[in-house]
């Protein structure tokens, strides 16, 4: 039986969190800017719940919402930074700030690739 992956909105919390069955594997932080823009500074997946996409499944998952709802990123986790080059989201608005691809792009490999491997240290 295959497990049951959703994609949550935790205003709470200023995130979303992909959850396996009934426990959270991980998420992606928001908060508003000054503009009203939702900065992502950050992306973690549970070690446990590696080698499944998990990330790549969070953050499509997250900005197909965030079109959605009508308003903007601002990419600055590398992971959401990569994931945004290559991979077209309808409808999304994007700002992009230079000096985040520049670090995205000098990331170590695992982290620059959208997967879930080396997606940051699940820290609550």
């Amino acid at each position: 039986m295959a497990d049951e992956v959703r994609i949550v909105r935790n205003d709470d919390k200023h995130r979303y969190e992909v959850i396996v069955d009934d426990t959270v594997a991980g998420f992606t932080e928001f908060e508003a800017d000054a503009e009203g823009r939702l900065v992502f500074p950050h992306t973690e997946i549970d070690p446990a719940f590696g080698g499944r996409g998990l990330g790549s499944t969070l953050v499509g998952g997250a900005m197909a919402d965030v079109a959605a709802r009508g308003e903007t990123v601002v990419p600055v986790c590398p992971f959401v930074v990569k994931y945004l080059q290559k991979h077209e989201v309808p409808g999304l608005e994007v700002r992009w700030r230079p000096r985040d691809v520049e670090t995205a792009d000098a990331a170590p490999l695992e982290d620059r690739l959208p997967g879930d491997e080396g997606v940051g240290t699940m820290r609550g």
